[in-house]
Parts: C-alpha cells; sequence; structure tokens
C-alpha cells in the first residue's frame, strides 16, 4: 500500500488556507492513500481552525514561529512518522497548482526519481517583477553549478520525494529549505529531476521575498554556506592554490630582477608575494582540515539514515 502525504508549512494563513486545501486530492493514479498535513508554525490567527474545518488528517504545532526551513523539516518528521511513502510540500498561500500533484509524483512511481521539483514558468507570471525574474535565473544558475544538478527552478517549494529521500535530508538553514535540499541531493547522488507545473493567481504577496536586496543577500548567503559545508576542499583549498602560484610567480618576477641587477626597485613584489604565499598555504590547511570534518559529517548522516531504517525494521517485526 503507497501512502501519499501533502504537507503544508503555514504560518497565519487562514485567509488563503481554505481555497489552497479544498483544491487538494484525494485519489491519484498508483497511490492508495492520501492524506493532508499542516504545520502550525505558531500562527496567532485561526489557521488550525480553518485546516480542520477542511478535513485536514494531522496537524503538526511548533511553539512559536521558527521559520520555513525548520517547519519544512517538522513536516518531513511528522511524516515519516505517519508511515508516508511519498511526501508532497506545497505553500499555504496556492501558488501552486494542485492539479499538477500527479504529475509531481509521476517520476517517483515510475522508479525515474527520488525528489521531483516543480518548475514554474517564471517568464509568464505576472505578479514576479522583471529584476525578481531574474534573480530567479541567477539564483537556480548558482544551485545548479553547486549542486551539479540541472534543476531550473531551484526556489520552488512545490516538491515530491520519497521516504528514502526525506529520511536522508538535512536543512541547517533557518530561512529556507529550497536551496540546500536541493545541492544536498546534488552532494549524495539523489536521482533529482523536475517536471513543469502552473501556478494560480496571487493571493497575498510573499513573506519570504520582503525585499530584492533581502532575497539577494540571504539567497547568496545561504549559497555560500552550503558550498562552504558540502564541498569545503574547492571551497578553501582551489582558492588556496592559487593564492599560492600567484605569490610564487611574483617570488620568481622579484628574483629574475635581482638578478639582473634591478631588484631594489621590486621590494612590494616580495611583500605582495609573501602575502599570497601565506594566504594560500592557510587556505589550503583549511580546506583539508574542512574536508575531513565534511568526511565525518557524511558519515554520521549515514549512520543516522541506517538508524533510522533499523528502527522502522524492528517496529514493521512488532506490529507482525
Amino acid at each position: 500500500m503507497t501512502k501519499l502525504i501533502i504537507q503544508i508549512p503555514c504560518y497565519n494563513e487562514e485567509a488563503a488556507l481554505g481555497i489552497t486545501l479544498s483544491s487538494l486530492p484525494r485519489e491519484i493514479p498508483g497511490i492508495d492513500v492520501i492524506e493532508w498535513l499542516i504545520i502550525d508554525d505558531g500562527s496567532t490567527d485561526r489557521t488550525v481552525e480553518v485546516a480542520r474545518s477542511h478535513g485536514v488528517d494531522h496537524v503538526i504545532h511548533l511553539p512559536r514561529n521558527q521559520g520555513l526551513a525548520r517547519a519544512f523539516m517538522s513536516g518531513l518528521e511528522a511524516c515519516l512518522k505517519a508511515g508516508a511513502d511519498i511526501i508532497v510540500n506545497t505553500d499555504a498561500d496556492n501558488q501552486y497548482s494542485a492539479d499538477d500533484i500527479p504529475r509531481l509524483v509521476e517520476p517517483i512511481l515510475s522508479g525515474k526519481a527520488e525528489i521531483v521539483v516543480g518548475a514554474r514558468p517564471i517568464a509568464e507570471i505576472k505578479h514576479f517583477s522583471p529584476i525578481k525574474k531574474i534573480l530567479q535565473k541567477l539564483g537556480s544558475w548558482a544551485v545548479r553549478f553547486a549542486s551539479k544538478t540541472d534543476i531550473p527552478d531551484a526556489p520552488s517549494g512545490f516538491r515530491a520525494m520519497t521516504r528514502e529521500a526525506a529520511m536522508r535530508l538535512n536543512v541547517f538553514n533557518k530561512y529556507t529549505y529550497t536551496l540546500e535540499t536541493i545541492i544536498q541531493a546534488g552532494q549524495k547522488d539523489m536521482a533529482i529531476t523536475s517536471v513543469p507545473v502552473r501556478t494560480n493567481e496571487e493571493l497575498r504577496p510573499s513573506r519570504l521575498v520582503k525585499s530584492i536586496h533581502s532575497y539577494v543577500r540571504r539567497s547568496v548567503l545561504t549559497i555560500i554556506r552550503i558550498t562552504m559545508t558540502y564541498k569545503p576542499f574547492e571551497f578553501f583549498a582551489v582558492p588556496g592554490m592559487i593564492a599560492f602560484a600567484l605569490g610564487l610567480l611574483l617570488f620568481l618576477r622579484f628574483f629574475y630582477f635581482y638578478f639582473t641587477g634591478d631588484g631594489a626597485g621590486h621590494v612590494q613584489s616580495v611583500i605582495l608575494a609573501a602575502l599570497l604565499l601565506g594566504t594560500g598555504f592557510f587556505l589550503s590547511v583549511v580546506g583539508l582540515l574542512a574536508d575531513l570534518i565534511s568526511v565525518n559529517r557524511k558519515l554520521l548522516e549515514k549512520l543516522d539514515w541506517r538508524i533510522q531504517q533499523m528502527e522502522e525494521s524492528l517496529n514493521e517485526k512488532k506490529e507482525r
């Protein structure tokens, strides 16, 4: 029996949540059971009451507002405990067309993917400003570069994943989960793909994008931090080697002038060369140490995944 749980992170969504829930499916070919789950991220309005009145199966309460990333991960944990084989995440503001959920889960049902990201028609979305459209494309390109995937719409929150994939994801960023999970999937060699999806009319302004400046700053910092976490050697050691090579070239340049009798006028080259050599050596050492730490983190993540699998196996035996 295949169970699908559709999860929705919510923070003060009483106005839009009813519209979103009313369009969610209860039947999809290839799925035996469909349940709905909301994550109440410290809402102070009637979000929970609206959810219950629309027949939501599970309600997860966070005592205070902890942000989209924490709500997303809390939802995954709850879905796993509820026995989900496939998890679909969508937004409470009805941004994504629920009619595309069957399209979203099809690559998983056919065994072609572990994670599927819904790719919005960015160029056609009327309420996206030209600047935001450009930034969306640049952000997606940066994520593709860092993750070595070909996901065209990295910031999309409309996605589906298998139970195994959900167990292997860990989000460290508090701002958003969208970029980090794709980079993680690429680094962990998960089968990730995308499918085109439709969007609905805007019901409210985005809370994640409060301003273009804030969005760009946070997105850039997120990409840098994730790249530093999952590709530490390339992040530190490669620039270090480049700096060391430049410093060495400057030293050779100084020695050339020195032995040709013109060294007195190139002392600045020696100082700059020493700085570059020192910086390059330091960054290379940091890169090696960070790479060793990264290996330990990967081993711990793998161990945690295996422990979860063992616990599930024991629970299944007990139920029998």
